[in-house]
């Protein structure tokens, strides 16, 4: 119940019936501007009734505490909104900075290593090649920069097939790459497809496997991708038969490295041509596969950089783009091993006939039940389905295409007489179905199937049977396979489904750091063009959802949430209906003197059960709370003698509380009145003429039972709390005198 006169400084109305009870049951912060009104003392005849007169600007009841907090999370939002934005702002600036940062050290390391011209528009970068230099002691190199100059084509054919199928006459041209191509640097390109390719050249000098390590380097670029098809390199092995011209997959070699792939299945060759100290053979061994995914090096049609380093301990490494994929030992981690094991199982040796290795068997004492029928089906006709209405039982599901002719070059006499393909009938589109109807077939309930014995554990097993071991009479140790055959020459015998495979800076060598510095002047230059060439974050997520339409749902998932985040919590939303009937000024209602004497009888009641209830309490706290009921019971009664007049009493009744001093408040109170209004009228000074005064509305039930009892001082903490109330020394005072009250606002005494 609002109160019905503004611009007093009064803080509360009289007494909250239970008329006021639905609405008064959640109370909520009152404004800033009335933190003053609350604060300020209740004073007679500052209040009245609605009826009794015209309020000049009544005031706004309080907003309920849930339109509040979802207010109060709005304006955090809000805050929250603003935040983001702010830190969105900041962010592009720095990244902004470290662009153009990232462009100065670019654009000083082309001043410094070339000429260099960044075109942000053409996403391109224009560098002077100068073809790299070996750095230390080599055993090969190989830029193409000056051609096929010292490189062998082969001439001879594979053996074991068709003679125009086994020709070499696969293509190779040097040219630059078509992508991110550094002008100058040119490559050997494989250009063929599904030919055979063999190329090869010798060495500066042979390489001995002695006491120094074995490092192969070359980039690989498959501009097109690869479908099926190898990029690998063979080291061949020293002999004096070797005629590069005749270079074939027969031709002996030391080591084979390199990418191959057919299908999905990607593959890093390391293989290396063991020989048998016993029987002087030759045996592969490959090294065990590499534990990373190969299948972005094949197909993102960058230049990649592969290295192997073996090295005298019989340690290998294999590397890509100068991280390493794979490491281990010649002596354990090749398939097969490269010495072979002491024993071997007797080829002699043969299982004995009654030897049992079933670990279980039928149960020969199980007995088949006498209701068990092996020849009922699994399936049977279901008797109650029923033909749907509109079958075509004249029409066949299948009909000769009317649309179809016979072929001109058709020869009845070798192809028989012609028949028009079958199409579906299409009178059955828009029926049941046709032809011959049958009943359709359900589970039999009966079906059990064949019958079997249970099994159980076969007390005569004996495991399973293994040929004894013998010493393996092939068996040898060799403690250094890095000791390998001789290696003079470099070779490529590839065959490919894909053309335009990018070969380029081939060095062979024994330090790392040559290695390293030759990758840094050639690859490291690719490398270089490219990032600066790399289409941006947006450009690689349409490639991406071109190759995978699913991201396209992610991408607008991934942008609709924070957008409608935003909209869900940063926009402005309309206020609530419960907010907006709570605004609306609610006409006070009459309080008469019989009301009023009912209220009080019931206050005094009430208060008698209390009284009984606390009979264990201690005389001192009896003798406080006694006097603290008298002087409420006092109040009320004064203000039911101060209670408005009935309507019935006319019209022109003049409100008492504007003709009655309450001259039984003591001066402490009217001190801290006085102090109240005073501050209440500072707070407020600029709606001095139009008051937003506060009434506390309270919940009041027909029944004491049902009723919430709190202790009087966690109830003024609430009231502090909704209200933004500041408690005075009276306050304070009467919560220890009484432990336990129910809120009613008998009194604005007692409250304000």
């Amino acid at each position: 119940m609002p109160c019905a006169r503004a611009g007093s400084g009064c803080a509360c109305c009289a007494v909250i019936g239970r008329r006021g009870a639905a609405r008064a049951a959640a109370p909520a912060p009152a404004s800033p501007g009335a933190v003053g009104v609350l604060r300020a003392r209740a004073r007679p005849g500052m209040c009245r009734d609605d009826r009794l007169g015209p309020a000049p600007a009544p005031a706004p009841a309080p907003a309920p505490a849930a339109v509040l907090q979802i207010t109060r999370m709005h304006f955090q939002w809000d805050w929250l909104c603003l935040g983001v934005l702010i830190i969105s702002s900041v962010t592009a600036g720095i990244e902004n900075e470290e662009n153009l940062d990232a462009d100065v050290e670019v654009e000083n390391f082309d001043k410094q290593s070339q000429e260099a011209d960044v075109d942000r528009e053409k996403s391109s970068i224009e560098v002077v090649y100068q073809t790299p230099k070996p750095t230390g002691e080599v055993y090969f190199t190989e830029t193409f920069d000056e051609g096929l100059s010292g490189w062998v084509l082969s001439v001879t054919l594979k053996e074991d097939m068709d003679d125009n199928v086994a020709k070499y006459d696969g293509r190779w041209e040097v040219e630059e790459l078509k992508e991110n191509a550094v002008p100058g640097d040119k490559g050997l390109v494989l250009k063929s497809v599904a030919k055979y390719h063999a190329i090869s050249a010798m060495l500066t000098k042979a390489f001995f496997f002695d006491d120094k390590p074995l490092i192969v380097q070359y980039e690989v670029n498959f501009q097109k991708g690869i479908d099926c098809g190898g990029a690998y390199i063979k080291l061949l092995s020293s002999s004096n038969d070797l005629n590069l011209e005749y270079f074939f997959d027969k031709t002996p070699y030391t080591i084979m490295f390199g990418p191959d792939k057919c299908g999905e299945d990607y593959k890093l060759h390391f293989i290396f041509r063991h020989k048998n100290p016993k029987t002087g053979e030759y045996d592969e061994k490959h090294a065990e596969r590499p534990d990373v995914d190969l299948k972005k090096f094949y197909l993102d049609k960058k230049t990649h950089l592969y290295t192997l380093v073996l090295k005298p301990d019989d340690t290998f490494e294999i590397l890509i783009d100068q991280t390493v994929v794979s490491k281990g030992n010649l002596l354990e981690n090749m398939i097969p091993p490269v010495n072979p094991s002491k024993e071997i199982e007797d080829p002699t040796d043969k299982k004995p006939d009654d030897w049992d290795e079933r670990p279980k068997i039928p149960d020969p004492n199980a007995v088949k039940p006498d209701d068990w029928d092996e020849d009922e089906p699994a399936k049977i006709e279901d008797p109650d389905a029923v033909k749907p209405e509109g079958w075509l039982d004249d029409e066949p599901q299948y009909v000769p295409d009317p649309n179809a002719r016979k072929p001109k070059d058709w020869d009845e006499e070798m192809d028989g007489e012609w028949e028009a393909p079958q199409i579906p009938n299409p009178k059955c589109e828009t029926a049941p179905g046709c032809g011959e109807w049958v009943h359709p077939m359900k589970n039999n309930p009966k079906y059990k199937g064949k019958w079997r014995a249970p099994m159980i554990d076969n007390p005569n097993y004996q495991g399973i049977w293994s040929p004894r071991k013998i010493p393996n009479p092939d068996y040898f140790e060799d403690l250094h396979p890095f000791k390998m055959t001789t290696v003079s020459a470099i070779g490529l015998e590839l065959w490919s489904m894909t053309s335009d495979i990018y070969f380029d800076n081939f060095i062979i060598c024994s330090e790392k750091e040559v290695a390293d510095r030759w990758a840094a002047d050639s690859w490291g230059l690719k490398k270089l063009v490219a990032s600066a060439n790399e289409p941006g974050m947006f450009s690689q997520l349409v490639t991406a959802a071109e190759e995978h339409p699913w991201l396209w749902v992610l991408y607008i998932l991934t942008l609709a949430l924070p957008v409608g985040l935003s909209v869900l919590f940063c926009w402005p939303g309309k206020k609530s209906d419960e907010y907006i009937d709570f605004k609306k000024t609610d006409a006070s209602k009459q309080i008469t003197k019989e009301e009023l004497k009912e209220e009080t009888e019931e206050f005094e009641d009430d208060e008698l059960e209390e009284e009984k209830e606390n009979e264990d309490t201690g005389e001192d706290e009896r003798r406080e709370m006694e006097e603290t009921k008298r002087e409420l019971i006092k109040d009320t009664k004064k203000m039911g003698r101060e209670a408005p007049v009935s309507e019935d009493e006319g019209e022109g009744g003049e409100d008492i509380y504007d003709d009655e001093e309450e001259n039984e408040v003591p001066d402490e109170e009217e001190n801290e009145i006085a102090d109240g209004s005073q501050e209440g009228d500072r707070l407020n000074k600029s709606d001095s003429e139009d008051e937003k005064l506060v009434c506390l509305k309270h919940f009041r039930s027909t029944h004491w039972s049902s009723c919430a009892c709190h202790s009087l001082k966690e109830s003024l903490s609430r009231l502090r709390v909704l209200f933004n109330v500041t408690l005075t020394p009276f306050h304070v005072k009467l919560s220890r005198k009484l432990p336990c009250m129910r809120l009613h606002c008998f009194s604005t005494k007692i409250f304000y």
